[in-house]
């Protein structure tokens, strides 16, 4: 469950760019605060959600010690 919703964040990070990066791209942006706030909270999300996906490493090694045995 974590891993899906911190896919889930990284998508929503990654749509929050597009919309500001477009529109700043048609529009005039007048309030330069604003946008590095979003850009900030936005890369915020995506570090939260690569966080939440990361596999701790016992798992990892677990996993990789089960294919060799096969």
């Amino acid at each position: 469950m974590k891993k899906e919703f911190g896919k889930w964040l990284m998508d929503i990070a990654k749509y929050m760019v597009t919309a500001i990066l477009l529109s700043s791209v048609f529009e005039n942006v007048e309030r330069a605060g604003l946008f590095f706030l979003c850009l900030v909270f936005s890369g915020g999300i995506l570090v939260a959600g690569l966080l939440l996906i990361k596999e701790p490493k016992k798992q990892v090694k677990e996993r990789l010690f089960q294919k060799r045995r096969r």
